[in-house]
């Protein structure tokens, strides 16, 4: 195997900023994990999203400012990553909810088995849900109601303004709630 030719756009890393990227990848991994979870509808799509996103952040690193949140920073590279994905695929049409992608529920290892069908069947709705909206509202969605971001800083990761993602959320909620049957 050959190694690859450096150009001048590689930088390497300090070992002080390799320690700090390290530290701060495993303390943000498993969040972006979650968020790559809800954005791609699959554990296969979170598991490359999450792993293409954390190579592109460690690629970065020298251009992260380190006054602003690493979880933002992280997240935006998410989201980027994300949409030149659905733009790199072919458009498919879905006829109904059952040709959806194949979905699956983060198990949680101390519930009963009613409660993890329950759950999954749950889980499998509104990932369903999740996967009708359009990608900015999905995304809006995502990271205001599942990871609990401030509208501030989903501006700031989705670079728009708050009203604009104000109105995302309040048009992807009420698109989940038709979808899901919720007055």
């Amino acid at each position: 195997m050959t190694q690859p030719v450096a150009t001048p756009k590689d930088r390497t890393l300090s070992p002080e900023d390799r320690k700090l990227f390290e530290e701060l990848a495993t303390r943000h991994y498993r969040q972006a994990y979650h968020i790559s979870y809800r954005m791609a509808g699959s554990h296969a799509g979170a598991e490359d999203l999450t792993q293409e996103a954390m190579v592109r952040a460690f690629q970065s690193f020298h251009r992260y400012r380190r006054e602003l949140p690493f979880a933002n920073w992280l997240y935006r590279i998410i989201v980027n990553l994300h949409i030149d994905e659905l733009r790199r695929r072919p458009k498919a049409w879905i006829d109904s909810v059952e040709d959806m992608p194949g979905l699956a529920e983060l198990p949680d290892v101390n519930s009963d088995p009613s409660d993890m069908v329950l759950s999954q069947e749950i889980d499998t709705c509104l990932q369903q849900a999740l996967n009708s909206l359009p990608k900015d509202f999905r995304t809006a969605v995502v990271l205001c109601d599942i990871e609990g971001l401030s509208y501030e800083e989903i501006a700031e990761v989705m670079q728009c303004s708050i009203g604009t993602v104000r109105s995302r959320i309040h048009r992807g909620r009420n698109q989940l709630r038709r979808f899901l049957g919720v007055s």
